[in-house]
């Protein structure tokens, strides 16, 4: 595999991967023989994202415990391997379109799912075209499947506006998984009531959050202090916030710097902002090579403050590594972020505050004393152990249903 930043990749390894060993081969789902899982995500590595990064976490665990797992993906470039393999997945790449969207229509995932054979298919994300062909291809291939909604934000309004009728449409098909999974009761519950489905149909099953370990010390120069905003470069991701928050903090802390932590569209405008307000002095902008795990927990490691302040997030994966670490956060308090700040793992910030305000917020965290101890926090091996038990009550159930129906 390859990235742009980063170069090649040897099959089956995974530069910077998260430090905590999977756990020993577990026994297989039933007493047929190791499960077959497909994973079937929009978007994978070397594409950046929580999604990606969760998907990447757990299907290599799940396939070190011994179940066979394949991801099913999508290409809009056709430069990358339709087959490959990574720290024991296999993936599969489908072309997708158009282009330059994020909609991904690939109807060969329908294609896919119907030929192969799988025990169960876990859907990674509903915000896309795969998601409708994948749950349609698995309920008429007989194949019981999970839904992860994975849900987020998007800054352009049209597609904000149509979101309700695309959960409307796509509730026959959400009513026939097997499982339902939100990553954070947020999630479950906003998906219950705006999907008219019953709560107790939904399991939570929070992201982890590991990090290789950071290099130990850092250099920096006594007064100095490092913010970190992260996310990729949309606008809903809120960076320019972040931005507009530095001409305040830097009246009273001289020495801070805003390093704004990702890649994306929206990056000429957060620029264009950075020059209006004379800081091209305070603020960098940039992302780290898809896939160079240690390099963001250096960098994470290193900050005195970590902030996302979105318009909507489930239960952001860059939020919880940077937990992991001790870092101080400050967020956004709305959707997904509301309960992390509910929680006592974060300041929140509300959305619709001044800059001048933000920029309280944001200094008084950087001044609250020492870092804090890291917390203790679900684990992506957490995860997967709830994915198992997950996966084994949903053919336990269906088994008892072929049963009953004599087949």
């Amino acid at each position: 595999m390859t990235t742009a930043a980063s170069g090649s990749w040897p099959l089956g390894v995974f530069p910077g991967s998260s430090a905590a060993a999977p756990r020993p081969a577990a026994a297989s789902l039933d007493d047929g023989g190791p499960a077959r899982i497909l994973m079937v995500s929009a978007r994978f590595f070397p594409l950046a994202g929580g999604v990606e990064t969760h998907v990447y976490e757990t299907a290599r665990r799940l396939a070190a415990r011994g179940l066979r797992v394949d991801l099913l993906t999508t290409d809009t470039t056709g430069a990358l391997p339709a087959r490959d393999h990574l720290d024991g997945v296999s993936i599969i790449r489908v072309p997708a379109w158009p282009r330059g969207s994020d909609v991904r229509f690939a109807p060969r995932i329908y294609d896919v799912i119907a030929a192969g054979r799988w025990d169960i298919v876990h859907v990674q994300g509903y915000h896309t075209f795969v998601a409708p062909i994948a749950m349609d291809a698995a309920r008429r291939a007989g194949l019981p499947f999970v839904l992860t909604f994975h849900s987020g934000g998007h800054s352009s309004p049209l597609r904000r506006a149509v979101r309700g009728a695309q959960r409307l449409a796509l509730r026959p098909l959400v009513n026939g998984a097997a499982r339902l999974i939100g990553v954070s009761r947020y999630e479950a519950d906003f998906f219950s009531r705006t999907m008219g489905v019953a709560r107790h149909r939904f399991h939570v099953v929070p992201n982890g959050g590991e990090l290789p370990r950071p290099a130990v010390g850092r250099t920096r120069r006594s007064g100095d202090r490092l913010i970190v905003s992260i996310g990729r470069l949309e606008r809903y991701k809120g960076h320019h916030r972040a931005i507009e928050a530095m001409p305040h903090i830097l009246s009273r802390l001289p020495g801070a710097r805003l390093r704004v932590l990702g890649e994306g569209p929206y990056e000429r405008p957060l620029r264009r902002l950075v020059a209006r307000l004379g800081l091209a002095d305070a603020v960098t902008i940039g992302g780290i090579p898809s896939g160079d795990r240690r390099a963001m927990a250096d960098l994470l490691a290193s900050a005195d403050l970590v902030v996302l302040f979105s318009d909507y997030e489930a239960h952001p994966v860059a939020v919880m590594e940077a937990l992991a670490l001790g870092r101080k956060i400050v967020v956004s308090e709305a959707a997904g972020l509301a309960e992390i700040v509910a929680e006592g793992r974060a300041r929140g910030a509300p959305p619709a505050c001044r800059a001048e305000e933000r920029a309280r917020l944001m200094v008084e965290m950087m001044e609250e004393g020492p870092i804090p101890e890291a917390v203790a926090l679900p684990t992506w091996e957490d995860c997967v152990d709830s994915l198992l038990s997950i996966y084994r009550d949903a053919l336990g159930r269906e088994r008892d249903a072929t049963r009953a129906a004599g087949v």
